[in-house]
């Protein structure tokens, strides 16, 4: 097929020029004037840009792909690639984990066992985007020690390194930490650098959700980059922001300390969403003691009258050493988005503070209740960012951009939830809001910090640009158009403006309608053996 007429913003970050683009297969065969050429299909991609195929930095889409395989909300934002396992990835997986786990994944039950078994899963079921995925050390740390907070002795540590280099050979990314959750928060400082050494054997990078992005964050990047320099790894910053209106004023030192970092020789980068709000289930704003174990676990201490009084009192607590979001929101800056239970969906769209006032309980006893009650984390939004600081960042050279969401539709079953309107709009807000409306950033600098920028991250061969020879992950949209629809209110709104979008060569967007083909693949990262 040809793309006629085209802008084309390759990726680079270079000016961009008009040209057509043919594809072949898998391939993109000539850049150019092809005006002598001739194929079955030609699209008319005249006043559109022709981009690489966007790439999620992190993506939360490990069980909706598994739902729907599609991928729809991302699609329509230009997404070709989706990269997840933030901190806990589906594999490995032993033996108690599958027993344990289809609780938290709302039944779905492990076919496989590995992390290359479940992207091979996913791929055979059919997915539209291509995936990858790092090897997540709450992952290894579950597999080898339980849902305990126990730290590691020497062999045990021996034995997690071992399941980290097991899956760098399965084509991991690398390692990723997400250090608010548990269990991943009772990872130490050791541990990680030990895990991420492994990682670093096969070229193998190392992603975090940093320990603390509230009132701690640079004491959390402090430790970050112990990790990058001991193990001797390039490191990803997950969702990179100043997330307590404490930080705000701090932007300017942010930028330093990561200058500072970068200049020193360490290989940072970051990446980020467009919005001034995040999103995550309620347990984030409790303490890690009452979070050990299972779910079960945590309701009996939360029904357990003077655990109880001990969580109440954690909850309101404000100081650097623990991230309290209901601290830095506030239970008026808490949105209730997501229940499991159809009797609690009544509170969706509900803040905390509202919540607690109807039932006539406080902030902290309504977070308690709503997660016994509902047997789930409760996912909700929090206002927890300026605006300013979101631009800021925005315009850092080495940040790419994540949805942090899950890929789902606009459509049954995902109609049940609200999410985050992130896993709807990152990239079409990036292009309406920050490029066209306010010109924050230039074209080819949003498209290279979409494309290129982390498939270098990555070390995703032959992706990330539009060059001859490279695989044909390839988007045509208007830039007169491109927006995101997704608000907090009204979440489950694709995105407008992307026109075409190839995967591998096939289309999977035709004139902004799916086409039911699923050519995604399993991308591998550098230490893959074949």
């Amino acid at each position: 097929m040809i793309l006629k007429n085209g802008l084309i913003v390759d990726g680079s970050g270079n000016p961009p020029y008009r040209a057509d683009l043919a594809i072949r297969e898998d391939r993109i065969a000539a850049i150019g004037d092809l005006d002598g050429a001739t194929a079955p299909l030609q699209i008319n991609a005249a006043g559109k840009v022709i981009a690489p195929g966007f790439i999620n930095m992190m993506s939360q889409g490990g069980t909706s792909l598994i739902r729907d395989g599609r991928g729809l909300s991302d699609l329509h934002q230009g997404i070709t690639t989706e990269i997840l396992g933030e901190g806990f990835s589906l594999g490995p997986l032993s033996e108690p984990m599958k027993q344990i786990f289809p609780r938290y994944w709302d039944g779905i039950e492990p076919e496989w066992t590995s992390l290359d078994d479940y992207l091979q899963f996913l791929v055979h079921r059919g997915v539209s985007a291509n995936v990858a995925s790092f090897v997540g050390a709450a992952t290894v740390r579950v597999h080898v020690l339980g849902l305990s907070g126990a730290q590691p002795d020497a062999s045990q540590l021996e034995e997690m390194q071992a399941l980290v280099r097991d899956a760098m050979r399965d084509g991991a990314l690398g390692l990723s930490s997400a250090l608010i959750y548990t269990p991943g928060k009772e990872a130490r400082t050791p541990e990680l650098v030990a895990l991420a050494r492994a990682a670093g054997e096969y070229g193998g990078i190392y992603a975090s959700h940093i320990r603390n992005e509230g009132k701690g964050v640079f004491t959390a990047l402090d430790e970050f980059f112990t990790i990058l320099r001991e193990a001797d790894v390039p490191g990803e910053i997950f969702h990179l922001k100043l997330a307590h209106p404490e930080v705000w004023s701090r932007v300017d030192e942010l930028e330093a300390r990561l200058r500072k970092a970068r200049d020193s020789g360490l290989r940072v980068t970051a990446d980020m969403y467009p919005y001034a709000a995040g999103s995550t289930g309620l347990d984030a704003i409790m303490p890690s003691w009452a979070l050990q174990g299972d779910m079960e676990s945590w309701v009996e201490r939360m029904q357990d009258p003077a655990s109880r009084r001990r969580i109440r009192e954690a909850m309101r607590e404000d100081t650097p050493e623990r991230e309290n979001m209901l601290a830095s929101a506030g239970a008026d800056g808490i949105l209730l988005v997501g229940f499991r239970t159809a009797e609690l969906r009544k509170y969706r769209g509900m803040t905390l503070a509202e919540v607690a006032k109807q039932r006539g309980t406080s902030p902290e006893d309504t977070a308690m209740d709503l997660i016994a009650a509902d047997r789930s984390r409760v996912m909700a939004v929090y206002f927890t960012q300026s605006e300013d600081v979101v631009e800021r960042i925005l315009q850092l050279s080495y940040v790419s951009f994540c949805t942090d969401g899950a890929a789902v539709a606009a459509e049954e079953p995902f109609l049940a939830g609200a999410p985050h309107p992130r896993s709807y709009g990152t990239f079409p807000r990036v292009f309406g809001r920050y490029v066209r409306e306010k010109k924050t950033l230039n074209l080819p600098q949003a498209v290279r910090k979409a494309s290129g920028l982390p498939a270098d991250t990555l070390s995703l061969s032959e992706r990330g640009y539009l060059k001859p020879g490279f695989f044909a992950d390839v988007i045509v949209f208007d830039p007169d158009e491109i927006i995101d629809k997704a608000t907090y209110e009204q979440p489950h709104q694709y995105a407008r403006g992307v026109k075409q979008v190839f995967v591998n060569g096939k289309q999977v967007i035709a004139d902004g309608e799916h086409t039911g083909a699923t050519p995604g693949r399993v991308l591998r990262g550098p230490g893959w053996q074949r």
